[in-house]
């Protein structure tokens, strides 16, 4: 390939009038878009790609760029529209993929589900530097995601009964007690660190985690702990998914998530594969498609309804909050909210300890996640003074109790650019730029390209809104200084 992601077909050339209209109407120079996309490949590691404005040119006149090109060029204008833009939606071609390695619709079986993780969890430790996996899946969307997802609720068949335990001689490769300990501790450890210093910093290591762990599935185990094993792997590959989406590797997300819940099936733990889903819920509202947000999180909730513990609850009826905000219907925004906080009211009663994966889901969280969603109405009803005055004290509580959070950095990062984002509503940009910056002082410490994103976003709005500022003015000065346009492979 070469280092300009050109070398497409020449031949009887035409304007490509598809990707013209999006990009006319991105607002972006021609420069603009190369430096985006150069930028997109070296978080790849497709460190080869050097894209420039004749490059651009020539796209728009018709040259179909070679991969990872087209896949960069489909998350960039996904994530600038807040809506999925197919390669295909681009007038470009999208490259073949093989069922393990593209896709969402996957085999319900044990067997299978180890074997695609391993294919893919090999194929994101070995390409992805390159640039090659990450930026070669396709985002699934509306019935193309939801049916294979509803197939989770399909009761799996009755297992066999287990055999013997087999002599000393062939048990070799068995797991003890204090190794799957190990095993799960690791994973708790993993998502401590992704916690406090964003996804980009150990993803990696946590894919090549999944892997092992999916070697030790392909040995002979016994039942209950082939159970154990698939609920690691789900957790690795739920985290390794959540990872990639904070550094904004979009259908790897996807997949991981996917192949995430495939494994909580197998491991027979429903709250496990509800929490996979509210995480491909927030994916959906991040993509600017609440309605298939909508539908995971109802599956979430219809799945796990007998056994899911109040915590969990809680944070599904916040991300049915978030979703049906996204959507405009404040009403069943506002009743979600409700269920949320009353639900959380009951967290001590329950008898069991709450799995590690949604111990995050604190008081702080709460607030945030419903201030959130008061937010999004503000946006959705035309910057609403009424949803933005709301938004505000949940907001503020959020941020109080995360200052006082070390674990959970990136959490307090994003409720400052939210509380940001609030007072631009309010027409306060004094106040949003001191928030703002608070946020780009944390957004240094951690490796996450989504708080990245949502600062240049805000510095973005209060400089359209109220260039003229002086703090407004010192903010985006100090953006260009703390959060240059680069970014480390990932």
């Amino acid at each position: 390939m070469g280092g300009n992601g050109g070398g497409g077909t020449n031949a009887d050339k035409r304007p490509n009038e598809l990707l013209g209209s999006w990009f006319v109407r991105s607002g972006w120079s021609k420069g603009e878009l190369a430096r985006q996309v150069n930028r997109r490949a070296r978080q790849l590691g497709a460190n080869h790609i050097s894209t420039d404005t004749s490059r651009v040119r020539r796209w728009l006149d018709g040259e179909n760029p070679r991969e990872p090109i087209p896949r960069i060029l489909s998350e960039l204008f996904s994530e600038r529209f807040g809506c999925v833009v197919a390669v295909e939606d681009l007038g470009l071609r999208a490259a073949h993929q093989s069922p393990s390695v593209s896709g969402v619709d996957l085999p319900w079986t044990g067997p299978g589900t180890v074997a695609l993780i391993s294919e893919y969890s090999r194929s994101d430790l070995m390409l992805a530097r390159r640039g090659f996996l990450g930026s070669s899946l396709a985002l699934a969307a509306g019935p193309a995601l939801i049916e294979p997802m509803q197939r989770w609720l399909v009761p799996s068949p009755m297992a066999p009964p287990e055999e013997p335990e087999p002599s000393t001689s062939v048990r070799r490769g068995r797991l003890s007690k204090p190794e799957l300990d190990l095993l799960e501790s690791t994973t708790v450890m993993f998502r401590q660190w992704d916690a406090q210093c964003g996804g980009g910093l150990r993803r990696k290591a946590v894919v090549g985690q999944l892997h092992e762990v999916t070697d030790l599935l392909q040995e002979p185990q016994p039942a209950a702990t082939n159970r154990r094993l698939f609920k690691v792997a789900a957790e690795l590959a739920e985290l390794a998914g959540w990872m990639s989406y904070d550094v904004g590797l979009q259908p790897t997300a996807q997949k991981y998530f996917v192949l995430a819940l495939h494994a909580a099936k197998e491991a027979g733990d429903k709250p496990l594969g509800s929490y996979v889903l509210s995480s491909m819920s927030r994916q959906m509202i991040h993509l600017g498609r609440p309605e298939d947000a909508l539908e995971l999180i109802h599956l979430a909730q219809y799945g796990s309804r007998d056994c899911a513990s109040p915590r969990t609850q809680s944070m599904l009826y916040a991300m049915e909050a978030r979703a049906y905000a996204n959507m405009g219907q404040p009403g069943k925004c506002k009743r979600a909210v409700r269920m949320a906080e009353d639900t959380f009211s009951d967290v001590h009663e329950w008898d069991d300890p709450d799995p590690d994966w949604i111990r995050f889901f604190s008081k702080a969280e709460l607030y945030g996640e419903n201030s959130h969603s008061y937010r999004d109405l503000a946006y959705v009803a035309g910057r609403s003074p009424t949803y933005a005055s709301m938004a505000e004290p949940l907001m503020q509580q959020a941020v109080d109790l995360f200052a006082k959070d070390p674990e959970h950095q990136r959490s307090y990062a994003l409720n400052l650019i939210g509380m940001a984002t609030v007072h631009l509503l309010q027409r306060e940009p004094e106040k949003s730029a001191v928030r703002a910056k608070e946020a780009m002082s944390y957004a240094k410490k951690v490796r996450s390209e989504r708080v990245n994103t949502r600062i240049r976003k805000t510095v973005d709005t209060a400089a359209r809104d109220f260039g003229d500022l002086a703090e407004v003015v010192d903010l985006t000065d100090q953006l260009a200084v703390d959060l240059p346009e680069t970014a480390e492979a990932v």
